[in-house]
């Protein structure tokens, strides 16, 4: 009789096709604002759209994950320079795009973290930044907003939040989410720049931040190591307080 075939299976085609787009788009990247953490990037997220709606077929939208948004940023800073926020913690990154604040709570000592987006290639790119970065972060893709899902925000403590309230009706169905989080007992803690729909009457600022981008942009791309190819960009943390 052959021997069974103890092998670990291949990745699926899809699968590898993804991890593939974001090995070859994406160059890894010191973040200028937040050193300690080195994310795969891209130069600027135009081109690369088009390339995945045209070679993977997939529509989530553009690839946030592909880029440091400065709301990030600031929010990861923060972690970092106040670990004890999330030390011996279960976190949460919420819309986490890169995973780069799971990565800022990981390296803190939070117990667990996982890092949740829709976009399939953005929990691609978390498992390839988890990995630069030496910490243990999973990975989810579960649509966590709606309110009969199943989720469990208990299950958390800590719940980080970047840049997710950049359009009306997203920044309403995150809001309520929140506000579950909030109810059952975690902290919840927002990095942005500024959008206009931050529901800032319910919040109380925590810190304020000068985030380095790539010019002329909200956030920091692959080529923007190059100083002359750099702003400054004012974002702050919030906590969710009422």
């Amino acid at each position: 009789m052959p021997e069974p075939d103890t092998a670990e299976p291949d990745l699926s085609p899809w699968l590898l096709a993804l991890a593939e787009m974001v090995e070859r788009e994406t160059q890894p990247t010191r973040l200028a604002y937040v050193p300690e953490i080195t994310l795969r990037l891209a130069v600027e997220t135009a081109p690369l759209w088009q390339k995945i709606e045209r070679d993977l077929k997939l529509r989530q939208g553009p690839p946030y994950w592909a880029v440091a948004w400065a709301g990030g940023l600031a929010l990861a800073r923060h972690v970092l320079d106040k670990p004890a926020l999330v030390a011996g913690r279960r976190v949460l990154d919420f819309a986490a795009g890169s995973g780069l604040d799971a990565i800022a709570a990981a390296k803190c000592g939070a117990a667990r973290v996982v890092a949740n987006d829709i976009d399939p290639l953005a929990a691609v790119a978390i498992s390839f930044n988890a990995d630069l970065n030496g910490v243990p972060i999973a990975a989810s893709v579960e649509d966590l907003m709606p309110a009969h899902n199943g989720f469990d925000p208990a299950s958390f403590d800590v719940v980080l939040v970047g840049d997710v309230f950049y359009a009306p009706e997203l920044a309403a169905r995150a809001l309520a989410f929140l506000e579950r989080c909030r109810a059952a007992g975690c902290e919840v803690l927002i990095g942005d720049p500024g959008r206009a729909d931050l529901p800032v009457a319910r919040l109380d600022k925590m810190s304020s931040h000068a985030v380095t981008v790539t010019r002329d942009c909200q956030f920091f791309g692959a080529q923007a190591d190059d100083p002359s190819k750099q702003d400054l960009r004012a974002a702050n943390v919030w906590r969710f307080a009422r």
